[in-house]
């Protein structure tokens, strides 16, 4: 009996190993959706497939208090419902609570104060777009900057620091925009780019044109439990640059890296339109929405 808090990546991942592995898990959330961060298809779609994958979802929960009970914990949780009152609930014989509820940047043993860095309010190490701290000659990349935490993202920063400070090539940093995210939900979540309600801050609704399918893939075909594959394609502009791409179904984890390269060029609908379709693949839609 595992109880995961959070409504993050981070949560839904775990979550989902841990209900296919065979316990009872449920989910708590403070809002109504998860992975809120996410385009809003995405974040009502994976909630749905959660629950379809025998996941319980609490929605509008914060957990009040935590005891140990003869059979392992007791949990009580507050649920507040817009326009409702807060109705108190306990849940017995937990064995597992984890709490996904963010993550604080490891800094105390690099005793930053001591050097005088500057951090932001959550305790990040304050860097500039090369990577540069406040002090000459102290650099920092990584998830303890604060942006785009994921090990691809360290991995590249570093390397475009080591080719600056140590092969001369001054103008050598890293670009953040259009990073590739891949959710190990099951199914798995791919996006790149801006999400549709960020696209229409950015570039105005008016100008956005959107494009979107949802299909149950071939793979289903001979399988009891059939999961959706639900693709967007976020469009700006006369010439309909693609500025963002988010889909959710099997195989999206894969088919994700070589769209990303596209979206990264600068690719259009009409470069999509052009490329001719690999048929039977559910990556096929992804050039032949109208």
């Amino acid at each position: 009996r595992t109880l995961v808090v959070g409504a993050g990546y981070i949560a839904v991942e775990i979550a989902g190993i841990l209900s296919t592995l065979g316990s009872k898990t449920s989910l708590l959330i403070r809002f109504d959706k998860v992975l809120r961060n996410f385009d809003s298809m995405i974040s009502s779609n994976c909630t749905q497939e959660l629950e379809h994958a025998g996941i319980e979802i609490w929605r509008h929960v914060e957990v009040k208090s935590v005891k140990k009970s003869g059979a392992g914990l007791e949990v009580t949780l507050k649920t507040t419902e817009p326009g409702r009152k807060p109705v108190m609930n306990t849940i017995q014989d937990v064995d597992c609570l984890l709490w996904a509820i963010g993550r604080s940047p490891n800094i105390e043993r690099l005793k930053v104060d001591s050097v005088g860095l500057k951090l932001d309010e959550k305790g990040h190490i304050i860097v500039d777009e090369f990577q540069n701290t406040n002090r000459k000659g102290i650099y920092a990349v990584g998830d303890v900057c604060g942006k785009a935490l994921l090990t691809p993202v360290a991995i590249a920063a570093g390397r475009k620091l080591a080719h600056r400070l140590f092969e001369g090539k001054e103008d050598s940093k890293l670009d953040y925009s259009n990073i590739p995210t891949v959710v190990f939900s099951h199914p798995p979540i791919g996006t790149v780019g801006l999400t549709e309600e960020e696209a229409a801050r950015i570039h105005g609704r008016d100008n956005l044109k959107i494009y979107t399918a949802s299909f149950t893939p071939m793979y289903h075909a001979v399988t009891t439990r059939k999961t959706k594959c639900i693709m967007k394609l976020v469009c700006a502009g006369k010439e309909e640059k693609v500025v963002g791409l988010h889909m959710q179904g099997i195989g999206c984890d894969e088919m994700l890296q070589g769209f990303a390269v596209a979206v990264k060029m600068g690719a259009t609908k009409a470069d999509f339109d052009n490329t001719i379709a690999i048929h039977p693949t559910s990556a096929e839609e992804l050039v032949t929405l109208r």
